[in-house]
């Protein structure tokens, strides 16, 4: 595994992308910083982290026979690597916000961001970014934002956390290469934020009231609806409210 420290970058994803086209990147590169100055979540938005508090890396996977339609498992992969680690540090009620925000006592402690390299229709290779807030204490106009100094009154060690995610990520693609997605899916859909529970979302046509059942083999959300429909839906097109 090899490591690339930096004290500051726009993005690490963009940094850890942009290498991969240029140069033969190692399996399983890692590139950590200290400053993101671009730092990127889910559909465009901005992932803003304070200096030197949070970890904020990006992980460099190949594949040799991911399907297209398999992509989620790696959604699913890495954040069940942030879910295992903080369990270790007795993190209190966590859970995954669909696809794969990170959550404790349903306060957002983590974001992640998958980039997939496609060629002929396979999954070639992956950046996984991931953006935990640590050591954090204030996050202005982020109601929902909180950090694990936050929840638990504890100061943590960068380096420590970076280095068990890693460890769990390891494990974890290991089952993907040995196809054991079923196992990884249901473990997933185990820690899903307000599973089977009434809740309410919002889509361009207004807001409307459904129960979390799981995800599909794509990655779609599962709802289900009055009369027991079961519908599923896309990322871009549903926001759950909470």
């Amino acid at each position: 595994m090899r490591i690339i420290k930096l004290n500051a970058i726009d993005s690490t994803n963009l940094f850890l992308r942009s290498l991969s086209i240029d140069t033969n990147v190692e399996d399983f590169t890692v590139v950590v910083a200290k400053h993101q100055t671009k730092g990127r979540g889910q559909m465009g938005t901005v992932w803003s982290s304070q200096d030197t508090k949070n970890l904020t890396f990006s992980v460099f996977k190949r594949f040799d026979d991911l399907k297209l339609d398999q992509h989620f498992v790696i959604s699913m992969v890495a954040s069940l690597a942030v879910i295992n680690t903080l369990k270790k540090l007795n993190l209190p009620k966590l859970s995954v916000k669909w696809p794969n925000d990170i959550l404790s006592e349903n306060k957002k402690i983590c974001g992640i961001l998958i980039e997939n390299v496609i060629k002929q229709n396979n999954v070639a290779a992956t950046v996984v970014g991931i953006g935990l807030n640590v050591n954090q204490v204030n996050f202005s106009n982020l109601p929902q934002a909180s950090s694990l100094l936050n929840v638990t009154g504890i100061s943590y060690d960068l380096d420590e956390l970076l280095q068990s995610i890693l460890k769990e990520l390891e494990i974890l693609f290991d089952l993907v290469e040995s196809n054991h997605f079923k196992t990884i899916k249901t473990t997933y859909e185990s820690y899903l934020f307000r599973k089977d529970k009434p809740s309410t979302f919002k889509n361009e046509e207004g807001l409307f009231s459904g129960f979390i059942k799981g995800v599909s083999n794509e990655g779609l959300l599962e709802v289900l609806l009055e009369d027991n429909v079961l519908k599923t839906f896309d990322l871009k097109t549903i926001k759950l409210l909470y």
